[in-house]
């Protein structure tokens, strides 16, 4: 193996480490059943604060992570640099976008990453969601390659250039 691709190798092999922690601590926590998010979403004697705990949770373990690890490191284990984003403003996209995500969200329970984790039961409910969110993705992509070509090729060579 070249060096090039021994250290992808450890990078995809930290994503999928993280994936599976990440995946173990929502079914650990029951965030992969819609009944805590929807009982969460409603404000009433149903209000269950599970996603509100886990949430904290999730923001102590990183706060922790990255003012005692990650600040003083100043990159990450198999990368020269962290990739932050450079979008600063709020735009039409983003709230758009975030309208959708909320409204999908509050109707079914689940978020995209509880529902990838959730196809693993098979539930005729998850795979149509599942199926709808990927069908929703790739409208988008079609659509905005559409509209702007050079904006898509500039991602995707943006994405390669990272892995590398």
């Amino acid at each position: 193996m070249q060096a090039n691709d021994a250290n992808r190798f450890k990078i995809n092999g930290a994503a999928f480490v993280s994936g599976c922690i990440f995946a173990a601590g929502l079914l650990i926590s029951g965030m992969t059943q819609p009944h805590n998010i929807i009982d969460f979403l409603s404000w009433g004697s149903r209000w269950n604060p599970a996603l509100a705990l886990v949430m904290v949770g999730a923001i102590t373990v990183h706060a922790l992570a990255y003012h005692l690890w990650l600040k003083k490191r100043g990159h990450p284990i198999w990368a020269q640099a962290f990739r932050w984003s450079t979008l600063k403003g709020i735009d039409r996209n983003l709230v758009g976008g975030a309208a959708l995500f909320g409204i999908g969200w509050g109707l079914s329970g689940y978020c995209p990453g509880p529902a990838v984790v959730s196809v693993a039961s098979l539930r005729p409910s998850v795979l149509l969601f599942v199926g709808s969110m990927a069908a929703g993705m790739i409208l988008f992509h079609w659509v905005e390659k559409l509209r702007s070509p050079s904006l898509i090729q500039d991602a995707s060579q943006t994405q390669n250039q990272g892995a590398s």
